[in-house]
C-alpha cells in the first residue's frame, strides 16, 4: 500500500520545500498513483521531485534545479535524478547528476507481477546472497548502452519468478537486453527496432502470468 502521512515523499518534499524557502504553506494535493508501489520504478521519489518541481512553479520561487535537488537529498537518494527530467549519470549515493542523451530513443516494455520487493531489505542481503544456477546476470550490450543491475542477486534468490521472467525476455526474439528495475520487482525489456511491444506483453501474460502489469514507453 502507498505510504501514508509523513511516510510519504511527496509530503516530506511539502516540508522541505517550505522549510527551505520561508514560503507561507498554503498547499493541498491529491496524489494519483500511475507508476506501482514497490516497483523500483522510483514512484515515490518522482512524486517528490513532481511536488517541488511544481511548488518552484506555483510560487515563483525561481530555483534552479540544482537547487531543488540538493533540497531532493534530504527526501530520498533518488529523488534528484527525477528533478532533472532527463536520463542521466548518478554517482554518490545517486544525489551527483550528469544528465545525458541516448544517441538513439530506446522502445522499453516493462512488467511487473502483483508483489512488491521491499527497497531495504533487497539492500541488505546484497553482500551474502548467491546466484541462482543458470540465471545470467553479466553484463549486456544492447547498441552503445550497457546494461547490469548488481540487486538481481538478492532479489532474485527470493522472488525466483523475476529470475525466469528476466530470461524469458531474454529468449525472444524482439528483445536486445533484459534487466530488472533498481530492486525490482519490475523487469524492463529494451526492444529491437519495428517489433511489436504489445505482443511482447501479450505473450508474457499468456506464457508467464496473466496478472501481469504491463507499460510500453520510449525514452526521450
Amino acid at each position: 500500500s502507498v505510504p501514508q502521512g509523513e511516510d510519504n515523499l511527496a509530503v516530506r518534499a511539502v516540508r522541505a520545500f517550505f522549510a527551505a524557502t520561508k514560503v507561507k504553506p498554503a498547499i493541498s494535493i491529491e496524489l494519483k498513483k500511475k507508476i506501482p508501489h514497490g516497483a523500483g520504478l522510483g514512484g515515490g521519489s518522482s512524486d517528490a521531485a513532481s511536488v517541488l518541481l511544481a511548488l518552484n512553479k506555483l510560487f515563483e520561487t525561481n530555483l534552479p534545479r540544482e537547487a531543488l535537488a540538493k533540497m531532493g537529498e534530504t527526501i530520498g537518494s533518488d529523488v534528484p535524478f527525477f528533478i532533472f527530467q532527463s536520463a542521466a549519470t548518478c554517482r554518490g549515493r545517486g544525489e551527483l547528476i550528469t544528465p545525458l542523451k541516448f544517441h538513439e530513443q530506446l522502445s522499453v516494455l516493462l512488467l511487473k507481477p502483483a508483489f512488491a520487493v521491499p527497497t531495504e531489505w533487497a539492500y541488505s542481503r546484497w553482500q551474502d546472497s548467491r546466484e541462482i544456477p543458470g540465471v545470467s546476470y553479466a553484463v549486456q550490450q544492447f547498441g552503445d548502452q550497457t546494461f547490469i543491475n548488481d540487486l538481481e542477486r538478492p532479489v532474485f534468490e527470493k522472488f525466483v519468478f523475476l529470475a525466469q521472467l528476466k530470461m524469458w525476455l531474454r529468449r525472444q526474439p524482439e528483445v536486445g537486453a533484459a534487466l530488472m528495475s533498481g530492486s525490482g520487482s519490475t523487469m524492463f525489456a529494451v526492444m529491437r527496432s519495428n517489433t511489436d511491444v504489445d505482443l511482447v506483453a501479450e505473450r508474457a501474460k499468456t506464457e508467464l502470468d496473466p496478472e501481469l502489469w504491463m507499460c510500453a514507453c520510449e525514452t526521450n
